[in-house]
């Protein structure tokens, strides 16, 4: 028998055409009204939820997200606030004593900047650390630093070739310096930690995430990198709980090059059959993810001018590799999600895209994606549009507390181009915030904080990082909800408060619409509901 649930007495934002309403009705799940709370108290509800004064929002939906790695970053060793290199060996030291069993030490988040210009080297780490394996991903998840015993683990010595897309970084006598770069990092040494940690794990790590984020507001996410042993933790999850998943789960599976035109097109094949045999209201596979480039801090991303050192590396596809792969999925109807960071990357992407909509033909609902977008050139903005291609950014990567080693990495005007979100809404392109989790944050309303002020979630004192291109937070609020909703294909479902949308909402106990974005930094989520059940509470609020 349905129960009818009216929420009244607060302020509702609906991310929809008419965007405030005084009261809500769920029913089986589903919003059955939104509007004046005058026509909703006259409905047969069975029980009523005063907000008393709170604001309710979307479920948010985090366009751009790596599931397991989140929950496994809540255990790792957090280093992105660390001052320097000794506060890190601090870190390091204390984590060693306080788990002397523990096989092998992995953290997280280090900054470059806090090395004062200094390479990374395994002898920094072994000075606190020699006898087990330390793995420590940077903040920007592209590159990572070991010492001497992770490198044995991983099998890397001096005769170890680079893998295709990365490096090992090698010292003037050729010996492995500690320091894995790309494919190195993202493919050598996460396949080889993926066989040391069991499935079991990966699914502890898998719940974790999905509880933090439930508790933050969080409904819906799109995970960003599926492969085979995240693929399995959902999977395993999703069944012991009768088909479904504390949240709705999006995926992109990876498709990595592989030098040749055979073994690129297997991944896309894998992911034409994923995305029929993963096609529920639960767990969706939508689409492949591509790495075109890297990142800006470790001087990997394609840049169309050298980085300030000089360095000037090439994207990690070519032209026609790209567009085979891209035009393949697009004719299967697959998403194509393609992280492209440097403004010679996007250009990459879009070329891509172009060829295959000249060989596959015009089609009306596509939505291919560009991930990040930290760096564009002039015709980018326009290009996006023109194809309907999603931009897909994170506030949180531009943070000012972490900009440091960033714009001295590009040290010149491009600095002042950066993160341009602006320029990407007035030509036209549609907009999704995500959080890219663990590289940054979870937290959505830190993540709306820095997209409304351009400010620092860390470090509230600094400038804001280009202001200019900030959002109202109305806009950002949307982008986070619907608009990131749309670039699932998940629109009119999740994301907005319509009648006939899945009844997917959070509760915070303050008003950044009348108070400001900053207020954001100091909220607290007091209930979060997922397809109209409460999944997550602070306090009873029931009345």
């Amino acid at each position: 028998m349905s129960t009818l649930i009216h929420y009244r007495g607060g302020a509702i934002f609906t991310s929809d055409t008419q965007p405030w309403a005084e009261s809500i009705v769920v029913e089986d799940g589903r919003i059955a009204y939104v509007g004046d709370t005058a026509t909703a108290d006259a409905l047969p509800v069975d029980e009523v939820v005063e907000l008393d004064g709170a604001v309710m929002l979307p479920g948010i939906v985090d366009a751009h997200t790596h599931l397991v790695g989140m929950g496994e970053s809540l255990t790792q060793i957090d280093l992105q606030d660390a001052e320097d290199l000794a506060d890190i060996q601090g870190r390091l030291r204390d984590a060693a004593a306080s788990a002397p069993g523990t096989e092998r030490m992995i953290g997280r988040s280090w900054l470059f900047s806090a090395l004062d210009g200094r390479p990374p080297h395994r002898d920094m780490i072994d000075a606190v650390v020699s006898d087990r394996p330390v793995y420590l991903n940077a903040n920007d998840s592209h590159s990572a630093w070991v010492n001497s015993a992770a490198l044995a683990e991983l099998g890397i010595d001096d005769d170890t070739p680079d893998p295709l897309g990365g490096t090992i970084e090698r010292d003037a006598a050729g010996h492995a310096t500690g320091m894995l770069r790309e494919t190195a990092a993202l493919g050598l040494m996460r396949d080889r930690l993926d066989e040391l940690v069991s499935d079991a794990a990966r699914e502890d790590a898998l719940r974790a995430a999905f509880d933090r984020y439930l508790a933050a507001g969080v409904t819906a996410a799109v995970d960003m990198a599926l492969g085979e042993p995240e693929l399995r933790a959902l999977v395993a999850v999703q069944t012991s709980r009768g088909g479904s998943l504390p949240m709705r789960v999006a995926a992109h599976w990876v498709v990595d090059r592989t030098g040749t035109p055979e073994g690129d097109l297997a991944g896309v094949a894998r992911a034409i059959e994923l995305a029929a045999e993963h096609a529920g209201p639960w767990l969706r596979v939508t689409g492949i993810k591509l790495f075109v480039d890297g990142v800006i801090d470790s001087c990997t991303a394609a840049m169309r001018a050298p980085f300030a050192d000089g360095s000037h590396p090439e994207a990690l596809w070519d032209l026609p590799s790209l567009s085979a792969v891209v035009t393949a999925a697009d004719a299967a109807g697959l998403q194509v999600a393609m992280h492209a960071i440097g403004d010679a990357a996007s250009a990459l992407a879009l070329d891509a895209l172009d060829a295959a909509v000249a060989a596959n033909g015009p089609r009306a609902d596509r939505r291919h994606r560009i991930e990040h977008l930290e760096t564009v050139d002039a015709a980018t903005p326009t290009r996006l549009a023109r194809l309907g291609v999603i931009a897909s950014v994170q506030p949180v990567h531009s943070d000012p507390a972490i900009q440091e080693n960033w714009r001295a990495m590009l040290g010149d005007a491009r600095v002042e181009r950066g993160f341009p979100w602006g320029e990407l809404a007035d030509a036209g392109a549609t907009l999704a915030l995500g959080t890219d989790a663990p590289t940054a944050p979870y937290d959505p309303l830190a993540n709306l904080y820095i997209a409304a002020t351009r400010k620092s979630a860390f470090d509230r004192s600094l400038p804001p990082n280009i202001p200019r291109h900030a959002m109202a937070i109305a806009d950002a609020v949307r982008r986070a909800t619907r608009d990131a909703a749309y670039a699932a294909r998940w629109d009119g479902e999740l994301g907005v408060l319509r009648r006939g949308a899945a009844a997917d909402f959070f509760v915070i106990d303050v008003d950044p619409f009348r108070d400001g974005a900053d207020v954001l930094l100091d909220s607290a989520v007091r209930f979060t509901v997922l397809a109209g059940e409460v999944v997550h509470s602070a306090a009873a609020l029931r009345a």
